[in-house]
């Protein structure tokens, strides 16, 4: 699949980055993983950790997938609002969810410091901003419920947001030590950890067939090496390839756009360097980086085919652009990199974990949406609990055969 389009700022932040070899004979480990993504290297980081033996298999060179098109912004919040979750499923479900997802946050912080690679992990807070009046009441509704289960939120007015930054919004929420990372590095970093625990990690080694076991899973490689793999349990985590293993009702993929600038020499206008998005559908949404550029993304269109989505990319870029000298006049920001790409998602909002009788001892890590680095990380805890203790009380949360709420 042609994942994206353009030109990529990550790579190039990545000096000499590890390389890793293509399976070249057969092998056994106790658990699979297949894709070596950020969902896959957070698995594969969380078995190696409890002593398992990992192998981790990607069919392009490590990195070149989705993780270098990722803008890496982790917010607690996804599209759908709290509020609209709770509705669905219940308070004391979202709840926990949202306990999971805090947690997950601040794991992640504990990851970074542990790995070799410097991950680029920063603490950011964040401005969720109603881009009309209509929105006002969403945004105190989330701001009612959020405070209510003790998350560090405030509710801003006009005047707060004026007072600190060059534009003013009817309403907005303003959350405290949410955090921005570099994608690459951390999966890097991630798999550096995994191999010095043993672990294996082969690039260009491209899954294509299987033998259905009750014993063990038995999955082999692109011909014409043909290598197998047994293992007691694997997960698949291929990402927006995912569904070249198995189809997901509750799951749909769209196209996102991107556009990084040219460092910028100033940016003491933007209030802590906050992550900024909005209630408006497509939205934007803003993060800063190490070097000082801005990350512009959003404009998500509901195109699956690249072709078509590949067309949208320069149209994008300039209303990308337009929308941050909107809010931020005075910085005098130029595109340098820019893409489209294709973002997996759930029509329910929350992310999955599938499992399939086709798949016996398999399951399936669709850490999906706008948040889906720390979807992820909830994602790949829970189910390093199910391989390494028999089960996970959070299980039930996030499996495939949940309920389905879409509306």
């Amino acid at each position: 699949m042609d994942l994206q389009s353009g030109k990529l700022y990550w790579p190039t932040t990545v000096r000499n980055p590890p390389v890793y070899p293509s399976l070249a004979e057969d092998i056994q480990c106790d658990v699979l993983v297949i894709g070596a993504g950020i969902s896959g290297s957070l698995c594969a980081y969380h078995l190696a950790e409890r002593g398992l033996k990992v192998a981790v298999v990607d069919k392009r060179r490590i990195g070149e997938g989705s993780t270098s098109a990722n803008t890496a912004v982790i917010q607690l919040s996804g599209e759908k609002s709290f509020v609209t979750l709770a509705n669905h499923y219940g308070e004391q479900i979202i709840a926990r969810h949202i306990h999971l997802c805090w947690q997950a946050l601040n794991e992640l912080e504990d990851i970074c410091t542990k790995l070799p690679i410097n991950a680029q992990f920063v603490r950011r807070d964040s401005l969720y901003y109603a881009s009309s009046t209509e929105d006002i009441p969403s945004i105190h509704k989330e701001y009612d419920f959020l405070s209510r289960l003790g998350l560090p939120v405030e509710l801003w007015n006009r005047e707060q947001t004026r007072a600190v930054y060059p534009f003013d919004k009817p309403a907005a929420l303003y959350s405290y030590n949410e955090a921005e990372l570099n994608p690459l590095k951390f999966v890097y970093g991630l798999l550096e950890r995994v191999k010095s625990l043993g672990g294996s990690i082969y690039g260009e080694t491209e899954i294509t067939g299987r033998r259905k076991d009750m014993k063990e899973a038995v999955f082999y490689t692109a011909a014409p090496r043909r290598h197998q793999i047994k293992a007691q349990h694997v997960i698949i985590a291929a990402g927006n390839e995912n569904r070249d293993f198995q189809s997901e009702k509750n799951a749909d993929m769209i196209s996102s756009y991107a556009v990084i600038t040219k460092p910028v020499p100033d940016l003491s206008s933007w209030y802590k360097r906050t992550l900024i998005w909005e209630t408006a559908r497509p939205y934007v949404y803003m993060r800063t980086t190490p070097d000082n550029r801005v990350i512009i993304g959003g404009m998500d269109k509901d195109t699956t085919i690249p072709e078509a989505r590949d067309t949208k990319i320069m149209r994008s870029r300039d209303k990308l652009m337009e929308a941050f000298h909107k809010l931020f006049p005075d910085i005098p920001a130029e595109p340098e990199y820019w893409l489209g790409g294709f973002l997996s998602v759930t029509h329910d909002g929350l992310p999955m974990i599938g499992r399939y009788e086709a798949y016996p001892h398999s399951y399936m890590v669709m850490g999906y949406g706008d948040t889906a680095i720390l979807y992820n990380a909830v994602l790949s805890r829970v189910l390093a609990d199910v391989i390494t203790e028999g089960s996970s009380p959070d299980l039930s949360i996030y499996l495939n055969t949940r309920p389905l709420h879409t509306d």
